[in-house]
């Protein structure tokens, strides 16, 4: 009851914000995350009962980068706003997107078991030129624009389709870089792992010797040490469907969504 009572003397409050999952734009990968989705919830953990500070639990392998810049630059926003710290505590993983999530954090705190890392963008599919013509297929395309048809997975590739999907990686990689050093800044060993901005990804103490976190830690002893013994860790989360509720996903779109999501997963090797 004491925290009702508004003249007595308040426990610090630290609002706890859980980010898990594929990062990538409503109605993608069920109950993922998208800055769409996310922003009430952010608003609320950043004003809500006058918050010491807010702290973030990822646990993400990544997805869409236009999300995660979104969700990064909402996180930011509101800390400058509302001049209060901000946290992250990794879990299983903070990789890709999702160490650009962390990274929108004034420190990063890991398990010794987490992977973190993976700047960089990648664009993955299959070609089915030479199966399709050994069994008498005929590809039939008409476009009107003649790159509306690029990375067509039933044709060759082409020198100009590889220059153009370069073209569209290098930037978007370009800008992970910079938002990871501006915001990690002069923490980041860059000289001794020539390929921290290469797609690697590392465990707990590596990513901390690297400068990708700044210690090992977790949630609720990280907060005690910095917030004293009486400190409130008040969780909020992203309110889910009746069907996701009981596990239940409708339809082919469900099945190719957790394909996506698992493959995610398995490129850093969980």
């Amino acid at each position: 009851m004491k925290h009702l009572i508004p003249f007595l003397p308040q426990p610090p409050r630290v609002s706890v914000v859980r980010l898990s999952g594929v990062i990538g734009a409503a109605g993608r990968f069920g109950a993922g995350l998208n800055d769409a989705a996310l922003a009430p919830l952010l608003e609320r953990a950043f004003k809500a009962g006058k918050p010491r500070a807010v702290a973030l639990v990822i646990n993400s392998p990544g997805g869409s980068p236009v999300q995660s810049s979104l969700i990064a630059a909402r996180i930011r926003r509101l800390a400058e706003e509302r001049k209060i710290p901000v946290h992250a505590f990794v879990e299983d993983a903070a990789a890709s997107g999702g160490y650009w999530l962390a990274c929108a954090a004034d420190d990063i705190w890991a398990d010794e078991s987490s992977i973190l890392g993976s700047i960089g963008v990648i664009s993955a599919g299959f070609g089915f030129p030479e199966f399709i013509s050994r069994h008498g297929i005929e590809r039939r395309v008409h476009t009107a624009g003649r790159s509306k048809s690029t990375a067509d997975p039933f044709r060759p590739e082409t020198p100009e389709d590889l220059a153009r999907l370069r073209g569209i990686l290098d930037p978007i990689h370009q800008a992970f870089i910079a938002h990871v050093t501006q915001r990690r800044g002069d923490r980041l060993a860059k000289d001794e792992a020539p390929d921290l901005f290469e797609g690697a990804f590392w465990a707990g103490r590596q990513a901390v010797a690297l400068g990708l976190a700044d210690g090992i830690g977790h949630l609720v002893p990280k907060m005690k040490e910095i917030y004293g013994d009486k400190v409130r860790l008040v969780p909020y989360g992203q309110r889910r469907g009746w069907l996701s509720r009981f596990g239940l996903r409708a339809g082919a779109e469900a099945v190719a969504e957790v394909a996506e999501e698992r493959a995610l997963w398995a490129r850093i090797g969980l």
